[in-house]
């Protein structure tokens, strides 16, 4: 819903066999032991619904823009992360089009997606046991209200493009002049790990990158059997009023480094969300399996250190960029984002982040993924932090783990080391 480029299956026909597929894979997170349906959340969303409840906390309605610019600012996300995407994958795509596009916000725990005149807003609020949360917020009422939107949204947010768990989606497709995705020419999910010529179809991407081609800013054009994209065309746009009427926003841009860190983050939130799960599913399997053999309570067998270990690798490997597309040549954004994004993470005494750029070659000059510093991560469970924690350690120190990390130099891993120690809070004992 918020953070996908994906058409809704039920606007564009097949719908019951989705929602048969959908109710046939979510068992693993329904009921014990993960029990993602229960009310109970701790996700930005739900701390502000409460406030608001309570009347700890007030939004001021904006006649232009609604809810939007008080949410912002209550839920601390900058304007300057405002992407936008014009392909109809809303389930409010009757009113989004090349003209009209949906203006996605974020920050390291929420996202929101809004389009002008339109009488929803949609939220992604992250849980840090529970993971991507669902919902909505009427723009047509002065009194706002949230509202879950597990069933409409676990449709496509629980599929086999999130591996069939609750996750988000960044997504690239071949939007004709309308807007509408051409099924039949197909579709990216979009990580750090895509090449950018599969990137940001259905986007507007402003920003330079060189010689190197993406999809945005362009439609396809269908020929006898294929559909072309200009990617020319789209290149190295720095202003989009051409294209759409920018005040209507509250940014002219679509920040191309903005985009890249939305679609590292996504992929990396749903590494998390899905390690936590199956890291539980792990325990209530093992107890369950000691009960019926009479096992010590305490007892771990083979296969579930196993898949503590796979889980825990998942998000290891994601974390450390293993699978990063390198730059061919230098990017650079049209907004302030560049600058803002670094500036709110913690430093080491050397001035340091985790959060800082790169640009040139990759996305990080760090190359360990700052969502190390999450709630999310923090909550893994332990046996799935034990491995992960030890294998971080293993690899910051050129040990062998079984796989290689090219990408990771001598002084990256050093670096990594050096920032960690001093800035992440909760390190093993034998960390330090």
């Amino acid at each position: 819903m918020d953070l996908r480029v994906l058409w809704p299956t039920a606007c564009l026909g097949g719908a019951v066999l989705a929602s048969a597929s959908y109710a046939q894979e979510r068992t693993d997170y329904l009921g014990e032991p993960v029990r993602y349906e229960d009310e109970e959340r701790r996700d930005p969303v739900a701390r502000l619904a409460e406030d608001l409840a309570s009347g700890e906390r007030e939004l001021r309605w904006d006649e232009q823009r609604g809810w939007l610019p008080a949410l912002l600012e209550a839920l601390e996300v900058s304007a300057t992360t405002q992407v936008l995407v014009f392909s109809k994958t809303s389930f409010q795509d009757r009113l989004i089009s090349p003209e009209t596009p949906r203006a996605i916000y974020f920050n390291d725990e929420v996202a929101l997606a809004w389009i002008p005149g339109a009488p929803l807003m949609e939220l992604t609020g992250l849980d840090p046991l529970q993971g991507p949360t669902f919902y909505s917020l009427d723009q047509d009422s002065r009194a706002p209200r949230f509202q879950r939107r597990d069933d409409e949204c676990l449709q496509c947010h629980s599929s086999s493009r999130t591996r069939n768990w609750p996750g988000n989606l960044v997504r690239s497709v071949h939007p004709d002049e309308r807007g509408l995705p051409i099924l039949r020419s197909g579709s990216f999910l979009t990580t750090h790990a895509s090449p950018l010529l599969e990137r940001w179809g259905g986007w507007y991407v402003t920003g330079t990158h060189g010689a190197q081609r993406h999809m945005g800013n362009v439609t396809a054009h269908a020929a006898p059997g294929e559909e072309q994209v200009d990617v020319t065309a789209g290149a190295n746009v720095t202003d989009l009023a051409p294209f759409i009427e920018t005040e209507r926003y509250l940014t002219p841009h679509s920040d191309i480094v903005a985009l890249l860190v939305l679609e590292h983050q996504a992929e990396m939130q749903n590494l998390i969300a899905r390690a936590s799960y199956k890291g539980r599913l792990a325990e209530h399997y093992q107890r369950s399996m000691n009960e019926a053999f009479g096992d010590p309570a305490d007892h771990v067998s083979d296969s579930t250190r196993r898949r503590y270990a796979a889980a825990a690798r998942e998000v290891l490997d994601y974390m450390l960029f293993r699978d990063e597309i390198a730059l061919a040549e230098p990017v650079a954004g049209t907004s302030t984002f560049t600058q803002e994004f670094p500036a709110s993470g913690p430093r080491d005494s050397r001035g340091r982040s985790l959060r800082d750029l790169d640009l040139e070659l990759r996305l990080f000059r760090h190359p360990c993924s700052y969502l190390i510093y999450s709630r999310a991560f923090d909550e893994l469970p332990a046996p799935v932090l034990d491995v992960l924690w030890r294998e971080l350690w293993d690899i910051l120190h050129g040990r062998d783990v079984g796989r290689e990390f090219p990408r990771l130099t001598r002084d990256d891993r050093a670096a990594i080391l050096e920032i960690l120690l001093e800035t992440k809070a909760g390190l093993p004992d034998y960390w330090s």
